[in-house]
């Protein structure tokens, strides 16, 4: 039997924008630090014109910073109570370096029930597109939220 979810099936493909997003030299330091990673592109400003960069290279998984900054509709789902954040993936599709403007562009992905050991749970899938000033894609970051009965 196939579980038929309630919820607003109209965000589908409806986008919602945020931005712009500044990358600034200190916010590429400070978010490689925080995640560990002191490759010289994105902590030393010499090391990336050396390599070719116009400054400093942000690591790929900065613009998962800026996603919190779009704001997602509620999609109404008539289910559950308990909602959490599921996971997130980001594919990169370019380079982000300090001095750029990033725009986002988000849409409701998918929704869908998944039932396991604990019960069933529904899945709600937002995909993020990050533009730079420019227009050119530079990375797309997917999120999860789960939502328990």
């Amino acid at each position: 039997m196939v579980m038929q979810l309630e919820y607003d099936r109209s965000l589908h493909g409806k986008e919602h924008q945020a931005g712009p997003f500044e990358v600034t030299p200190s916010l590429i330091r400070e978010f490689s630090l925080s995640i560990g990673d002191a490759n010289p592109l994105f902590t030393d400003e010499k090391a990336a014109r050396a390599a070719g960069f116009k400054g400093l290279v942000a690591p790929p998984t900065l613009c998962t910073i800026f996603v919190r900054g779009v704001e997602l509709p509620d999609i109404k789902l008539k289910f559950g109570r308990a909602r959490f954040h599921a996971g997130q993936r980001v594919q990169p599709q370019g380079q982000v370096v300090a001095g750029d403007q990033l725009s986002a562009s988000s849409h409701l992905k998918e929704v869908y029930p998944k039932t396991g050991r604990s019960g069933t749970m529904v899945f709600i899938v937002w995909e993020t597109t990050f533009r730079n000033q420019d227009g050119d894609v530079v990375a797309n970051v997917q999120e999860s939220f789960a939502v328990r009965e």
